[in-house]
């Protein structure tokens, strides 16, 4: 009796606690929802994630596309944990899915397809090694000499006028001739790979982009089951996997959304900061730092897939005092989490620990081919025109909006008029 007197008065003589768990998800009606896909987030995002977190924590609430919820996870060890757990965190959208209108501009990026990218367990491993085999299939040494190949006419381009805007005139050329030639692609056809591609990124009018990619790569796999050849899609036909059209076409589509965007934009962010941070010289080849610094110190302040690496907990889950929902998307903040202040602090020159090639069983399986191919992009450009500097302010810059990308809209530069690098290297023999 005692016990139910004491309970029967605890209302009136004490103060309820107050939960430590947040109830619900974070991406419940009553809470706001951030937006990533604003210039105004694009032109400072570095400060939106410093927002987020003081106001949520490690994980926050965003918004992919309109009326489609999300969760942004911005803790380091917190996105690790998410990364490493593929049982818990799948990355099969499936479900989610189901409740996405075909026209949402943010599910030709996202939706299922038979990759190794929207898979996991069996299926995952099944596409992961042939992924895999077909990129280390490609020849290290070779490449060397396509990137130096393909940036020479692209310099001789631009050096004689003194001025150039580099993303258009020269990283995303390189790049997309770089990759058509790992792949097998024709010029025609990856050009519209490469259009399609950028669609997608954008979340403009993404299902047509969708369509345009699609229908190049399927030329390209008939051709190559049809002419086999030394390259990724050849090696994709003819593993021993047997994949059919649509998980080829599936693999390729990968293959150059990993490629061309990212590439592109972490080219032209590591010129930025070379051009920019007296760390690497004010004429560049004076710096005391290298391009492989630079590079490295730009995947982690400014990767350039900044947000990405989908999953989706098969039931709701507790993750740092909050509770996520089952089937919806929970997306790794690559950048958010490399500058986590929780891991941030000394001198970074060297330190490979970013997650900007993800982590875990979904972690990028190119890096060496990635890191080749930008590294000479970058070295080849700045031996021809070492007295290269922005065309205006850093501040003036104008980046691109989208919930996934770091990038620049352009990248002017200017340098001294120079004569075409064939001519000097004569010239320099002479």
């Amino acid at each position: 009796m005692a016990t139910e007197q004491t309970s029967a008065s605890a209302p009136h003589t004490t103060t309820p606690r107050p939960c430590p768990v947040q109830h619900g998800s974070p991406i419940s009606p009553d809470i706001a929802q951030v937006c990533l896909r604003s210039r105004k987030f694009a032109a400072d995002p570095h400060n939106g994630y410093r927002t987020m977190r003081s106001q949520y924590g490690s994980i926050a609430p965003m918004e992919l596309a309109p009326n489609v919820p999300a969760t942004l996870v911005l803790g380091y060890h917190t996105a690790l944990r998410i990364l490493n757990d593929p049982d818990h965190f799948p990355a099969d959208p499936r479900t989610w899915q189901q409740s996405i209108p075909d026209d949402s501009p943010i599910r030709p990026m996202l939706e299922w397809r038979p990759n190794a990218l929207r898979n996991s367990g069996a299926a995952h491993a099944r596409y992961r090694q042939t992924y895999t085999a077909s990129i280390d299939g490609i020849d290290l040494h070779a490449l060397h000499f396509t990137v130096e190949k393909i940036a020479t006419p692209l310099i001789n381009s631009f050096c004689a006028a003194g001025s150039a805007d580099l993303i258009s005139q020269y990283a995303f050329p390189l790049v997309f001739a770089v990759l058509n030639q790992m792949v097998g692609c024709s010029a025609e056809l990856g050009q519209r790979v490469a259009t399609g591609m950028a669609a997608l990124f954008d979340t403009v009018e993404a299902a047509h982009g969708m369509q345009m990619l699609s229908e190049a790569l399927m030329e390209l796999i008939q051709l190559r089951r049809a002419e086999p050849a030394d390259d990724v899609t050849s090696r994709l036909v003819h593993h021993p996997a047997n994949l059919d059209d649509m998980e080829m076409l599936s693999q390729l589509i990968s293959f150059y959304g990993a490629g061309i965007e990212p590439q592109q934009n972490l080219i032209t962010n590591t010129l930025l900061l070379m051009l920019t941070d007296d760390r690497f010289g004010g004429d560049v080849l004076g710096g005391s730092l290298s391009t492989r610094d630079a590079l490295d110190e730009v995947l982690f302040n400014d990767p350039p897939l900044a947000n990405f690496c989908a999953t989706y907990p098969r039931q709701p889950m507790l993750i740092d005092n909050t509770w996520l929902p089952a089937h919806q998307p929970v997306l790794i903040s690559l950048a958010g989490c490399n500058n986590d202040p929780e891991i941030r602090g000394g001198d970074r020159t060297g330190n490979r620990s970013h997650l900007a090639w993800s982590a875990g069983p979904h972690a990028c399986p190119a890096k060496s081919v990635a890191y080749l191919i930008v590294q000479d992009a970058i070295d080849q450009l700045l031996d021809a025109l070492p007295e290269m500097r922005l065309a205006v302010p850093p501040e003036e810059l104008v980046w691109r909006p989208g919930p996934f990308h770091r990038a620049m809209s352009a990248f002017p530069v200017v340098f001294p008029k120079s004569l075409p690098l064939n001519i000097m290297q004569e010239a320099a023999q002479w």
